[in-house]
């Protein structure tokens, strides 16, 4: 047996609050964000002009959506144990507003998404990610030819 199996599996209140955020992003609306975290919830790394905090990540999902009106995310697998979860992901749109400057380009992006997230009392209190940015780029013709 090893020592994982040992530990408590993610609690339903968990497991919501993981599923929340990524809904709040699905279904534009910020306010499940506040259902999701904790008032001093770390994002980390913040995006480009990112303020910290609950109230920090809600112009991002507007971002999101004025770039990619159609965006999604799947998630494809949350794994682990009372206080911890990890979570395999992606991002889906179709990229029909400015996004980094790059002009809207109509073309499907898939951006996989890999996070980790802490949790105390059912809500959110740390999330370290990481996003595939150079295969989006890629994906809508963004990168130079050479690459």
């Amino acid at each position: 047996m090893d020592a994982t199996s040992s530990l408590p599996p993610l609690s339903a209140a968990e497991l919501q609050a993981v599923r929340s955020l990524y809904q709040a992003f699905s279904d534009n609306n910020p306010a499940l964000v506040d259902q999701a975290v904790s008032p001093t919830w770390q994002d980390i790394p913040l995006g480009p002009g990112q303020q910290p905090g609950p109230d920090g990540i809600k112009p991002i999902i507007a971002q999101f959506r004025r770039a990619f009106p159609d965006l999604t995310i799947v998630i494809h697998e949350i794994m682990g144990s009372a206080g911890r979860a990890a979570v395999r992901a992606e991002i889906r749109g179709t990229h029909q507003g400015e996004w980094f400057g790059i002009a809207a380009t109509n073309r499907p992006v898939r951006l996989p998404l890999h996070e980790f997230h802490h949790l105390e009392n059912g809500r959110i209190t740390h999330t370290w990610h990481l996003e595939d940015w150079f295969g989006m780029f890629h994906q809508i013709g963004a990168l130079p030819p050479s690459l």
